[in-house]
């Protein structure tokens, strides 16, 4: 009796978890089907459709004559539905649809019936006809029988994707830029315009379809960007720099052109080397690397020393057999045995080491901080704020700093120690070309809706003055003469006139002489007497075997660049080209590109070019040139029409 007992309430009590348990799914059934039945229903239609972005067509990036930089171009993918379509257009228009197909994209017409026959067998409704058409391709194909009757009807599937195009290829690749690098990135703001969203059924794993041929949203395409690169000196720059990296084995290098009085920018070519040898645009050198810039620091010294009146460019100091001794170092002219006593203004032209120490010592020694403070106040210590994104940091070093060393001072009159970027070192030069006044360097001409001008930057911005006029013109002076008879003078015209210094500087020097390598350099301007484009040319590790002093491997860059601007660019009236026409430019260059041209295993006759295109023209050949003079060949020790020797010297007598 017990035992029925005990097996009867296990019996009820499995009864009555059992009825919980049905109270408590029909609980959940209705709480489902009513309480939270629109919450479900909302995730499911989500899982089933959804909302896609349609991303805006950029803007078009334009230089300054209006010739595309950038564009972006739409490309479409078409699929085709094939359940949709009822079994009588199917049948009826299978055949005309192939046979377009087979005229616009190459493959035969049965290719295209038997494919689309298998996806409507396969019940297939993404079936993929094409990818990548342009949008001409795109207006002919949706127009074929079947996919004219639309995407409900003809089952007719277009995704647009749009692609960036770079008109110029390569050239200025990196100050073009893409995403948020370059122009691309500076002005993403104006270019990017605003997305589009579109309802999409999906229909398989992965596989979306367009629920209709309208969007929900539509994109609203960017504005047009016109930036003051200029095509044509920006192929100039590209050219000149390629040329010379490949002479000279070169790491990389930077060129940058500005228009001295607007600061506009009117070429910046940056390229570095491949493990092959070749060259590309690796990355933007002239914002982005901070180096020191050695011998071209020079000017800025000479500014500061004239403002605080330290030294007048008549002063005149000993450079001592070209070594001074300071602490443990010693400061070395590049001429062995120095250049005895020399002016300021001299030791500017031959780049003397010890004569720029000399002065910053004696006359800071007392008050370092002072010149610190002098260059802080022509602004060499902040970046220059342009709109590109990842400008280098300058530095200047202070006597506050940790690592700031009795050498430090005499080591930063020539350039050693500070850090400044190829552009930040370009505003200095323009600034003294433009009598003291410093410009920043722009990169945005207008923003235009199609022809419509939304934004126009017109007036220059001012940064601030370096300098006095007086400090101005005395350098300027100096600049010119350097050209003349310092360590430019290989580079000398007598058709335009051009101001600038040279730099060489060594770096890596902390691994040891035999490892350390070389930054050959050339900043200025031209014309010297009214200045219309300020230039500056860096080039990074040059085969020192072949050469690496900036008047040898850099400054040739710069003349040609300056020539070819001549050549080819409309010369302003309120330029001074001294009288000379810019006739005797183009003939000077046109008879040395001819002669480039025709001479490859025999001497040409270079008498009647300027020395520089004569020693161009020559070392390319493979002769070693020794000139004597400048301005223009009179004589050449080896005759025209020899075949030319390996390693053969050739003597050029100049007037």
């Amino acid at each position: 009796m017990t035992t029925e007992k005990n097996i009867l309430k296990k019996l009820y009590l499995v009864a009555g978890l059992m009825l919980l348990l049905v109270l408590f799914i029909v609980f959940k059934l209705v709480n489902i089907q009513v309480l939270e039945g629109d919450k479900y229903r909302e995730l499911a239609q989500k899982t089933v459709y959804k909302n896609f972005v349609i991303p805006a067509n950029r803007g078009n990036l334009y230089d300054v004559n209006q010739n595309l930089l950038a564009t972006s171009v739409p490309e479409y993918d078409i699929r085709f539905d094939a359940v949709t379509v009822s079994e009588e257009n199917f049948n009826k228009n299978l055949r005309p649809l192939s046979d377009s197909l087979s005229k616009l994209l190459g493959r035969s017409s049965s290719y295209y019936q038997t494919a689309l026959r298998r996806a409507r067998a396969n019940k297939n409704r993404y079936f993929l006809v094409a990818r990548n058409l342009d949008y001409f391709q795109y207006t002919k194909i949706r127009n074929f029988p079947i996919f004219n009757l639309g995407a409900y009807k003809g089952g007719f599937i277009a995704e647009q994707e749009t692609v960036r195009e770079l008109p110029l290829g390569k050239i200025g690749e990196r100050t073009v830029g893409r995403g948020q690098a370059g122009l691309e990135g500076a002005y993403d703001q104006y270019l990017r315009g605003s997305e589009g969203h579109r309802l999409k059924q999906k229909i398989a794993k992965g596989q979306w379809k367009p629920l209709s041929d309208a969007n929900e949203v539509e994109p609203k395409d960017g504005l047009d960007v016109v930036s003051t690169i200029d095509v044509n000196i920006q192929d100039i720059a590209h050219h000149a720099l390629l040329a010379q990296l490949e002479k000279y084995k070169a790491d990389h290098g930077t060129v940058v052109v500005m228009d001295t009085k607007s600061g506009e920018i009117k070429a910046m070519a940056n390229l570095g080397v491949t493990s092959e040898g070749t060259y590309y645009e690796k990355r933007n050198y002239a914002i982005w690397e901070s180096h020191e810039p050695g011998s071209t620091f020079k000017l800025m010294t000479l500014v500061a020393a004239l403002e605080d009146k330290v030294i007048d460019t008549s002063d005149v100091f000993d450079t001592e057999n070209g070594r001074i001794k300071y602490y443990d170092r010693i400061v070395k002219d590049s001429r062995i045995g120095g250049y005895g006593e020399i002016s300021v203004a001299r030791a500017f032209e031959v780049s003397s080491n010890t004569v720029f120490s000399r002065f910053i010592t004696e006359g800071y020694k007392d008050n370092p901080e002072a010149f610190i403070d002098r260059l802080d106040y022509m602004g060499l210590n902040k970046t220059l704020g342009v709109n590109i994104k990842g400008e280098g940091k300058p530095r200047i070093p202070h006597p506050d700093d940790k690592n700031w060393y009795g050498t430090t001072l005499p080591w930063m009159s020539f350039g050693y120690g500070v850090l400044q970027t190829p552009l930040q070192t370009l505003a200095f030069y323009n600034a003294v070309a433009n009598d003291g006044i410093m410009v920043k360097p722009r990169l945005i001409r207008a923003v235009k809706d199609k022809s419509k001008y939304v934004e126009h930057y017109t007036k220059p911005e001012i940064l601030g003055t370096v300098c006095s006029k007086e400090t101005a013109k005395k350098a300027q002076a100096i600049m010119e003469n350097t050209i003349s008879r310092g360590t430019g003078s290989r580079i000398y015209s007598k058709e335009f006139s051009m101001a600038g210094k040279t730099g060489t500087c060594l770096t890596g020097y902390g691994s040891g002489r035999q490892n350390s390598e070389y930054i050959a350099s050339f900043a200025g301007y031209f014309p010297a007497d009214n200045p219309k484009y300020s230039c500056i040319v860096v080039i990074s590790k040059p085969d020192k075997n072949i050469g690496f002093y900036g008047g040898i491997v850099a400054a040739p860059v710069f003349k040609q660049i300056a020539q070819k601007i001549y050549t080819n660019t409309p010369v302003t009236d309120s330029i001074n080209l001294k009288g000379l026409k810019n006739i005797a430019v183009e003939t000077a260059y046109e008879d040395y590109y001819t002669k480039a041209q025709k001479y490859k295993t025999i001497v040409p006759n270079v008498i009647g070019l300027p020395v520089m295109d004569a020693v161009s023209l020559l070392e390319n050949l493979g002769l070693k040139v020794k000139t004597k003079g400048i301005g223009v060949i009179k004589e050449q020790s080896v005759a025209q029409g020899n075949k030319v020797k390996a390693n053969q010297l050739i003597y050029l007598q100049a007037s």
